[in-house]
C-alpha cells in the first residue's frame, strides 16, 4: 500500500465518482444489450463475481476489443507454446473481443470481462486469478487497476503501447492521479519513440519505457486468404470488388453514395461492407436496399451472388480474410474524427488502401505508409470518391501500392521478438 497521502486522497475522490456512477453501468449494459444481445450476458464478471473455485492463472492479458486481441495474438501464441501447464486469462471489455478470443484459442485460455475500475472489484479479480504478471495492450490506463496490481505485487507491462497527442491531453485532466498510477508500471513497450516520450511525459518511469515496435506488423496473413478469394469470386463473378471496413454511422451515407457513383462506370461493381459495430449490420443492409441496391449478407447467404451489389459482412472475426476478396479497401473511422482503424490488416493481405484524414490513433503507421506511397489519404469525401475511381481505373497503381505495402510490412517486423525480450524477466518460469 502506498504511504503517499496525496495518492490516497486522489484515489478516494476518483473512487467516489465511480461509485456514484455505478448504477449507470446497469443502464449502459441494458442499452448496449438491445443493440448487441451479448451485453445481457455474464454481468457478474463486470462486477468481479466469479465461481467460488479458485482459478489461478499466472499470466493475465488485457485487450479491450477485437483489434487489440488481434494485435496480441502472436505473443499469446508464443506464451502458450512455452508450456501447456501455465494458464492464461484474457480480459476484454466488449463481447466482440470475447468472441475473438474464443475463436482464436478456444479452451486453451480463459476469458472474462475486465471488472469496472473500482478498488474492491480489482482486488477481487486479482485475488481470484492470482496472476504473477499483467500484460495490458495499448492504452488501457485504469488507475485503480494499476494501483491494485502494485498493492498485490503484480508487475504490469503495457504492450504495443501507443498514445496519441489527443489521448495525452485527455489523460491530463486527471494528471496527478494518472501520473502516480503510471509510475507503478514495470515496463512500457512503446510502438514508436514518440509514443514512448508521451508515456514518459504522462508519468511512466524513464527506465520502464522501451521502444519495441508495433506488434501489428508481426501478425501473419490469415490462413486460406487466397482460397477465400477464389471461392468468393466463383460465387460473385469476376468483377470489380471493394471493401468498406470498420465504418461508423456518419460514414455510411458516404459509402453508399461512393458505391452508386462507382457503379455508374462499372455497373457490376460489388461492395463488401463491414461496419465497425455489430449493431450497425442490419442498418447498413437496410440503407443499401433503400437505395435500390440488391443486398446479401454473410450470415444469411454465405456468399454473394452475381447480381448482388452489396455484400454485408455481418459476422465477427472474418474481416482480415475478406480483405483478400477486394481490389481496394477503404478503412473507416477516418472520414470522421474517430482516429482511424488498423490499416495494416489490408496491407498484410496486399489490398490497396484508402483512408480519410483522421488518423490520429494510428499516426505512426499512417505516416510510414504515406511516406512509402502504400496508401492514399483522402482529405475529404470528394477526394475519397476520386481515389476510389482512380484505383479501379489503374491496375498498375494498385500493383505498385500492393508491393509498397508488402515491403513496409516486412521492414516493420520484429516487434514480437523485441517485446518478448523486454518482458521476459517479468514472466513466470516456463519450467
Amino acid at each position: 500500500m502506498s504511504r503517499d497521502p496525496i495518492e490516497r486522497v486522489l484515489r478516494a475522490a476518483y473512487s467516489v465518482v465511480l461509485v456514484v456512477l455505478l448504477p449507470i453501468t446497469l443502464y449502459h449494459l441494458v442499452w448496449r444489450g438491445f443493440r448487441q444481445p451479448a451485453y445481457f450476458q455474464r454481468w457478474g464478471e463486470r462486477y468481479a463475481r466469479y465461481p467460488t473455485t479458485v482459478s489461478p492463472a499466472p499470466i493475465w492479458v488485457h485487450a479491450v476489443s477485437v483489434g487489440e486481441v488481434n494485435a496480441i495474438a502472436p505473443l499469446v501464441q508464443k506464451l502458450l507454446d512455452r508450456t501447456d501447464a501455465q494458464r492464461i486469462v484474457i480480459t476484454t471489455i466488449t463481447p466482440t473481443g470475447s468472441a475473438r478470443v474464443k475463436a482464436l484459442w478456444g479452451d486453451r485460455v480463459e476469458h472474462v470481462y475486465l471488472p469496472y475500475d473500482l478498488k474492491r472489484f480489482m482486488r477481487r479479480f486479482l485475488a481470484h486469478f492470482n496472476p504473477s504478471v499483467g500484460l495490458i495492450v495499448e492504452t488501457e490506463l485504469w488507475p485503480n487497476m494499476l494501483f491494485a496490481c502494485r498493492d498485490a505485487a503484480v508487475p504490469v507491462c503495457i504492450l504495443n503501447a501507443r498514445l496519441s497527442a489527443r489521448s495525452l491531453r485527455g489523460y491530463q485532466v486527471l494528471d496527478a492521479l494518472v501520473r502516480r498510477a503510471l509510475a507503478t508500471v514495470s515496463r512500457v513497450c512503446a510502438q514508436s519513440r514518440t509514443d514512448g516520450e508521451r508515456f514518459f511525459h504522462l508519468g511512466a518511469r524513464r527506465d520502464a519505457v522501451v521502444v519495441t515496435g508495433n506488434l501489428k506488423f508481426d501478425v501473419n496473413p490469415p490462413e486460406n486468404a487466397d482460397a477465400l478469394r477464389q471461392i468468393f469470386l466463383h460465387h460473385a463473378g469476376q468483377r470489380p470488388v471493394w471493401i468498406a471496413a470498420s465504418t461508423h454511422a456518419d460514414e455510411e451515407t458516404i459509402v453508399i453514395s461512393a458505391h452508386r457513383k462507382l457503379r455508374q462506370r462499372w455497373p457490376d461493381a460489388l461492395l463488401i461492407w463491414a461496419p465497425r459495430h455489430p449493431e450497425r449490420f442490419k442498418s447498413v443492409a437496410e440503407q443499401a436496399r433503400a437505395q435500390g441496391l440488391r443486398v446479401s449478407t454473410r450470415s444469411a447467404n454465405e456468399w454473394p451472388e452475381q447480381k448482388d451489389a452489396v455484400f454485408v459482412l455481418d459476422t465477427l472475426g472474418e474481416l482480415g480474410r475478406f480483405y483478400a476478396a477486394a481490389d481496394v479497401a477503404f478503412v473507416g473511422g477516418s472520414l470522421q474524427p474517430i482516429g482511424g482503424h488498423n490499416m495494416l490488416e489490408p496491407a498484410i493481405i496486399g489490398t490497396p488502401i484508402i483512408t480519410g484524414p483522421h488518423l490520429f490513433n494510428f499516426s505512426d503507421i499512417s505516416q510510414r505508409m504515406r511516406e512509402a506511397d502504400a496508401m492514399i489519404v483522402a482529405e475529404d469525401v470528394a477526394g475519397f470518391e476520386a481515389a476510389l475511381m482512380r484505383l479501379f481505373a489503374s491496375p498498375e497503381e494498385r500493383t505498385r501500392m500492393k508491393n509498397a505495402a508488402h515491403a513496409l510490412v516486412v521492414q516493420g517486423r520484429g516487434a514480437l521478438a523485441n517485446t518478448l525480450e523486454a518482458i521476459n524477466s517479468f514472466l513466470p518460469s516456463s519450467s
